[in-house]
């Protein structure tokens, strides 16, 4: 069981503090995943580091290079779906492993690139495999921690990507200088050999073993998009028409027709999401995905083109820019793990709307600091610990909010469509650039789209609009009963033990209830 033990089954002196409370088991599966994701943010920040190298080899305008880092998110969504999928029906091992190879070969083909199409090609394989490391690795570590530890295993797990920036920016101040940008690219596939030795060891999740896996029958989350011919033949129309429209969006072929072909793909990814979630869940996928979509916004024109400002605007050197890099993606990193110590003692909402809210303080004053590098890399610290290290309990959010047998698909394929913020972003950041300096363009995309995700999570929409269509619907899968904010999970909360319960008929778990906690139509 994972509740709270009763104040009998209390050892003398109360709980142990909390990583005692993590078996030897749960920390192995953890630094696995760990080093897998480090290994994800290591080769996708790769092209905002070169970006300007990038755009004097092929001849490219600051946009069409933006339009690089975009090629990644373009993919994600079908990347996300596809590999969640995997991870639900035959477990969330085979599934990390297949997406850290797609990534890592995407990331070898970009240094062999010839020119711009070619170098947009290989960005779309590392989007795939990049979204499927997301949904495996979290959905794998949520469910093999302790309940109340969750929010910590999530932020964790998240600080593994800017360790991998960190990485990646101390590795371009010594290589591309000397070698070139290309080897930045063949670099990034290496380490993958660490990883899948590291994988082939690793434990099942708890949770999918206890509740899928022994039950011996393999789930199919996307059951409701295959279900008859016809509904299959338009669904595979509809993927062919969404990233079609997406290439277009974001490469020159779609000039002139932008707008339109955005709302072409918004539509055919709206209309698998109202499949996937049914008669009363759609609401609920859709709300999330725009609250994903919107966090992207606020965060990643910095984090892909704070490098191009660096050295556009402010003129610094590689070394220079590589300083800075670490700053960032160190704040990052200590801001996961603040995130998952916050979000477990005040609750996964509270944590995210306040931490935000504390962010804007740091933002305008970040790009008013041009003359002192040390001023600079102290104030970015604090904005991407409190504006970006909070994502690192995103997943917890997401993935709460589906049971497990469709956990990793629904969370892949809700946060990679929402991630195609992470697209539009860079790309906006350019183009508002184009009427005033990128500092500022920057500042105001970051300041006003945190105002909007402060309100989304905080103010609980999501769940909030869900219940319009379920009054059932289940704010936490991945709370069971007894574990609130601020509680404290005993030393048998570990959910490689057994499956969670959920908190009641009315909020159970288990499968006769559908994705978002709905009761089947």
């Amino acid at each position: 069981m994972n509740a709270r033990p009763g104040k009998d089954a209390r050892p003398r002196g109360g709980y142990p503090p909390w990583y005692r409370q993590v078996t030897p088991r749960q920390w192995k599966s953890m630094f696995a995943a760990w080093v897998g994701y480090l290994l994800d943010g290591f080769d996708f920040v790769l092209i905002t580091l070169v970006l300007t190298e990038v755009a004097d080899t092929f001849g490219l305008s600051t946009a069409g290079a933006a339009s690089l880092v975009s090629g990644a998110f373009i993919t994600r969504w079908l990347g996300g779906a596809l590999l969640g999928a995997m991870g639900d029906r035959y477990g969330r091992k085979a599934a990390m492993i297949a997406s850290i190879l797609l990534y890592s070969l995407g990331t070898f083909a970009c240094g062999f690139a010839w020119d711009y199409t070619s170098l947009f090609a290989a960005r779309l394989v590392i989007g795939m495999g990049m979204a499927g490391e997301y949904s495996a690795s979290a959905t794998y570590v949520l469910e093999s921690w302790p309940a109340a530890l969750r929010n910590r295993a999530s932020g964790f797990l998240i600080s593994g990507y800017a360790g991998g920036t960190v990485l990646a920016a101390q590795l371009y101040q010594w290589v591309v200088p000397n070698w070139g940008w290309r080897w930045m690219f063949w670099a990034g596939v290496l380490p993958v050999l660490v990883a899948l030795w590291v994988r082939r060891s690793l434990p099942e999740a708890g949770d999918w073993s206890a509740e899928v896996g022994a039950a011996g029958e393999r789930p199919s989350p996307f059951g409701a998009l295959l279900a008859g011919r016809a509904r299959r033949r338009l669904n595979c129309v509809l993927a062919a028409v969404a990233a079609a429209a997406l290439f277009c969006v974001f490469t020159p072929a779609g000039t002139g027709r932008v707008p339109w072909l955005a709302a072409l793909a918004a539509l055919c990814l709206t209309a698998f999401a109202v499949q996937l979630g049914g008669r009363r869940g759609w609401v609920l996928y859709v709300s999330l995905t725009v609250t994903v979509f919107c966090a992207f916004l606020y965060s990643w024109p910095v984090q892909a083109l704070l490098p191009t400002y660096l050295k556009t605007e402010l003129g610094y050197t590689p070394a220079q820019v590589a300083d800075v890099m670490f700053y960032a993606g160190f704040g990052t990193m200590a801001g996961c793990w603040l995130a998952g110590f916050v979000g477990d003692r005040f609750g996964t909402r509270r944590a995210y709307a306040g931490t935000l809210l504390a962010s804007l303080v740091f933002v305008f004053p970040v790009f008013a600091v041009q003359d002192s590098l040390v001023a600079l890399g102290l104030v970015l610290f604090g904005l991407l610990a409190l504006g970006q290290g909070i994502s690192g309990i995103l997943p917890k959010y997401i993935a709460g909010h589906f049971p497990t047998p469709v956990r990793a698909a629904s969370l892949g394929f809700v946060y990679n469509v929402g991630a195609l913020g992470g697209a539009v972003a860079p790309v906006l950041g350019a183009r508002l650039a184009e009427g005033m300096s990128l500092g500022r363009a920057l500042a105001v995309l970051t300041f006003g789209l945190t105002l909007v995700v402060i309100v989304l999570v905080g103010g609980d929409v999501p769940v909030r609009l869900a219940r319009l269509l379920d009054r059932e619907t289940v704010g936490d899968h991945l709370v069971p009963a007894g574990s609130g904010p601020g509680s404290r999970g005993g030393p048998g909360s570990g959910s490689g033990a057994g499956p969670v319960p959920g908190p009641g008929p009315a909020g159970g778990t288990g499968p006769e209830r559908g994705p978002g906690g709905q009761r089947p139509k």
